[in-house]
C-alpha cells in the first residue's frame, strides 16, 4: 500500500510538472529558430512565442511589444501636440505684444476690421430691400393676371423665381457677414484679455 501511494505521488508530481512545463520559440540574430523552456536574456524583449506541450501557440510576445510600442507612440504624439500648441501660443503672445502697446490700440484695430464687415452688411441689406421691392412688384402683377383669369406668362413666373432665389442667397450672405462680425469681435476681445494677462492683469489703456 505504501509503495502504491508513493508511486501515485510520483505520477501526480510528474503529470503536474508536464502540465506546467513551458516551451518557448524564438529566432536568434542569425535567423536560426530555437525551442526551449527558458529564453536567453538577450531575446526576451524580441519576438518570441509561448507554446503548449503539444506545440500549439499560446501567446506571441511580439503582440505585447506592439501594444507597448503603440502606447509609446501615442504618448509621443500627445507630447508633440502639446509642445506644438505651447510653441504656437508663445508665438502668438510675442506677436500680440510686438503689435500692440496698449488695449486701446487693440480696440482701434478691431474697429477698423469691423468697419469693413459692417459696410458689407449694410450693402447686403440695401440689396435685400431692392430685391424685396422688385419681387413684390412681380407678385402683385401676377396676382392681377390671375384675378383677370389670364394665364401667367412664363417670363413673369421666371422673374418671380429668380427674385426669390436672389433673396435667399442675399440672406445667406447676410448671415455669413454677421457671423464674421461676431468672430472679429470675439477674436479681438480674446486678444485683449490675453494682452492683459501678459501684462500682469493691468488694464493699460
Amino acid at each position: 500500500m505504501k509503495i502504491f501511494s508513493a508511486c501515485l505521488v510520483l505520477i501526480v508530481v510528474g503529470f503536474s510538472t508536464a502540465v506546467e512545463a513551458k516551451l518557448y520559440k524564438w529566432v536568434d540574430d542569425k535567423g536560426v529558430t530555437h525551442y526551449g523552456e527558458v529564453i536567453p536574456p538577450e531575446y526576451t524583449n524580441k519576438s518570441n512565442a509561448l507554446l503548449s506541450d503539444k506545440g500549439r501557440l499560446i501567446k506571441r510576445n511580439e503582440e505585447i511589444n506592439n501594444k507597448d510600442q503603440l502606447a509609446n507612440e501615442q504618448d509621443k504624439a500627445k507630447k508633440r501636440i502639446e509642445s506644438e500648441a505651447k510653441f504656437e501660443l508663445s508665438r502668438k503672445d510675442k506677436a500680440l505684444q510686438n503689435t500692440f502697446s496698449n488695449e486701446k490700440e487693440i480696440d482701434l484695430a478691431r474697429d477698423r476690421n469691423l468697419h469693413q464687415v459692417e459696410s458689407l452688411i449694410s450693402s447686403i441689406q440695401s440689396l435685400q430691400r431692392t430685391a424685396r421691392e422688385s419681387l413684390k412688384n412681380y407678385q402683385q402683377e401676377a396676382e392681377g393676371i390671375k384675378r383677370a383669369g389670364r394665364k401667367l406668362p412664363v417670363s413673369l413666373q421666371s422673374d418671380i423665381t429668380e427674385g426669390e432665389n436672389k433673396l435667399a442667397k442675399l440672406q445667406l450672405d447676410l448671415v455669413k457677414a454677421q457671423e464674421k462680425a461676431a468672430s472679429v469681435k470675439a477674436s479681438y476681445e480674446a486678444d485683449k484679455m490675453r494682452f492683459r494677462e501678459l501684462n500682469g492683469g493691468a488694464n493699460n489703456k
